[in-house]
């Protein structure tokens, strides 16, 4: 059986071979080639021949010239394998130099990563960055420009870079300016909100940044202990110049202090630091009776020293009511020299000068407040007892700072 399968075998392989030995000498074939003065003559199955190894030195010279290239780029340092390597050494030793702080050889390799890289934005961005803190600033403009436009979709990366660039260089609000229009596309965007509120807090735009103080905390961008103190700073400030508005309006008006403090988010409103500055700037705009309203519910809310020492220097409506109302809270804190002090100034306020004069020694016997002793020493100068109110001055206690505007007794 296999030398059956054997002999089938040598037939496949020897008829092929039989069919081309008969077709070469029953039907050689003719080919005539004649250009000019040339003539090539040949049987076809010659010419059939010859294009095959015409063929086959074409393959093999296209063989020999592809080892050449792959042996020429193991050994030409200009090559393109060699040439990539060149520009992610580049890359990579142009962010280090940037992040040590050599600008100028950062700036170097950065550009030339940019110009080989198929994703030159980055580098474009370190480079401009580099060039930036050269002082180079008309080369930083022209690779911020380039980085355009390799990446014209990059608006948010590019204007962050732009902005912290433009900071850098001293102008925060026009970093602040270039940053707002991006808010309506990227509310939410985390460096976008951060750069945003240190722009408008180098900037002084304290009124923006209590705009953006409730999108801030909301998305967290901040520890919440950064964050309430940079609250804290901006609504003072916010409430400050809204006074300052409205006392440099010829009279006198309240409308911008209230409308910055009907703006304050509800649960700050409670904050004793900012309840006592917006019942100062009342006192200042001459709104005493509001700012004694403020100063008493807050007090009876949350009983706090530096309140109840204001509570003492605003002139409410009814001045023996207001030292009632003082008064009642001395049951709780007898000894508190913060609301003795303000007791004595609430009875010079009411003529009370023997009670005045009382409240004062007994706030100095608890501590020793300047202010307390300077109202004690000018209350004895105007009694007639000046060798008291040389004591007190023999101290170095008597200060003519904070005191009232009262009529005093004669001498």
């Amino acid at each position: 059986m296999r030398w059956l399968l054997r002999l089938f075998k040598l037939l496949l392989i020897a008829a092929p071979i039989a069919l081309v030995a008969w077709a070469l000498t029953e039907h050689p074939g003719y080919v005539l080639v004649s250009y000019k003065q040339v003539r090539f003559e040949s049987s076809l199955w010659i010419f059939l021949a010859l294009l095959l190894v015409l063929w086959a030195v074409v393959w093999l010279l296209r063989l020999l010239l592809g080892m050449l290239k792959v042996s020429n780029s193991a050994l030409n340092p200009w090559s393109r394998h060699h040439k990539a390597k060149r520009i992610e050494r580049a890359s990579l030793d142009g962010f280090l130099e940037l992040a040590e702080g050599r600008w100028a050889r950062a700036l170097v390799h950065l550009k030339k990563a940019a110009e080989g890289s198929k994703q030159p934005l980055p580098f474009y961005l370190g480079a401009a960055q580099a060039a930036n803190e050269l002082g180079q600033y008309d080369e930083c403009d022209a690779l911020l420009a380039q980085a355009q436009a390799v990446a014209p979709k990059g608006d948010l990366p590019l204007a962050l870079t732009r902005a912290e660039l433009l900071a850098e260089r001293g102008d925060p609000a026009q970093a602040a300016a270039l940053l707002e229009p991006l808010r309506d596309s990227h509310p939410r965007q985390p460096q976008l909100l951060r750069q945003l509120a240190n722009l408008y807090e180098h900037s002084d735009q304290w009124s923006k940044l209590c705009q953006l103080l409730p999108e801030l905390r909301k998305q967290g961008i901040f520890p919440p202990a950064h964050l309430d103190a940079l609250e804290l700073e901006a609504w003072h400030v916010r409430l400050t110049e809204a006074a300052d508005s409205g006392e440099g309006e010829g009279e006198l008006s309240l409308q911008p202090l209230t409308q910055a403090w009907q703006a304050l988010p509800a649960k700050r409103r409670d904050d004793p630091a900012l309840l006592g500055l917006y019942a100062e700037q009342l006192k200042r705009l001459g709104a005493g009776e509001e700012a004694e309203k403020v100063l008493r519910k807050a007090i009876e809310q949350d009983y706090r020293a530096d309140l109840v020492a204001l509570y003492g220097q605003v002139r409410g409506s009814d001045a023996a009511r207001q030292l009632k109302v003082a008064e009642g809270w001395l049951k709780e804190h007898p000894q508190d020299a913060q609301l003795l002090l303000t007791l004595g100034r609430l009875c010079l306020r009411n003529q009370l000068w023997g009670k005045a004069r009382e409240y004062f020694e007994a706030s100095l016997s608890f501590a020793n407040l300047p202010h307390a002793a300077a109202e004690l020493a000018r209350l004895l100068v105007a009694e007639g007892d000046r060798e008291g109110a040389f004591a007190l001055l023999q101290k170095g206690l008597y200060s003519n700072n904070q005191l009232l505007d009262v009529d005093m007794p004669a001498a």
